[in-house]
């Protein structure tokens, strides 16, 4: 896991629309998250929309938040841009989804999952890597969002990083051939 305390990588990606979101366009924000998700895993379906309605209600609080998309489409063709405006608008995303179509910016954040969550404090270093919460697809815990939410709270309320932060469960992202990284 990247370790705490390590400045976001820079990153310029564009949303399914084309428009280019970077890094800087979240500078000063008390708090930015960064996630990586996809269309078609099942881990990221069965938070998807408690995921919108947690990010919506800490953006009024403060929190910069934004989606990246690195799987490749041409071997699963649901996480193409497309697909991605279509599933931003029924879930209700209301952050930027954007597309890693080379892979660079979730090696560089070492991302190894839809969905992997990357909170980081004013100064853009890292204050959480981990899971959402315990609940996974079947084994009937409830999604509540509890270990980001904790994370969130700590960050907007200058206290420390969470000491317990357990790693994110889902699905692997979908590297291209021959661009698997070594980590």
């Amino acid at each position: 896991m990247t370790p705490l305390g390590t400045r976001a990588p820079s990153f310029s990606l564009p949303d399914p629309s084309g428009k280019l979101v970077s890094l800087s366009d979240f500078a000063g924000a008390p708090a930015l998250l960064v996630m990586f998700l996809c269309n078609h895993c099942p881990y990221v379906k069965h938070l998807q929309h408690h995921l919108a309605k947690l990010v919506a209600e800490y953006q009024r609080r403060g929190l910069a938040a934004v989606a990246i998309n690195a799987n490749d489409p041409v071997r699963y063709p649901d996480d193409s841009p497309e697909r991605m405006a279509e599933v931003a608008k029924e879930v209700g995303y209301t952050f930027p989804y954007l597309f890693d179509e080379t892979q660079a910016v979730a090696k560089a954040y070492r991302a190894a999952c839809t969905p992997d969550f990357f909170l980081f404090d004013r100064d853009q270093r890292l204050f959480y890597r981990g899971q959402y919460d315990a609940s996974r697809p079947g084994n009937s815990i409830p999604v509540t969002g509890g270990d980001l939410r904790a994370a969130i709270e700590a960050v907007l309320a200058g206290k420390s990083a969470p000491a317990v932060q357990r790693p994110s469960v889902g699905c692997s992202i979908k590297w291209k051939i021959g661009n698997e990284p070594d980590y």
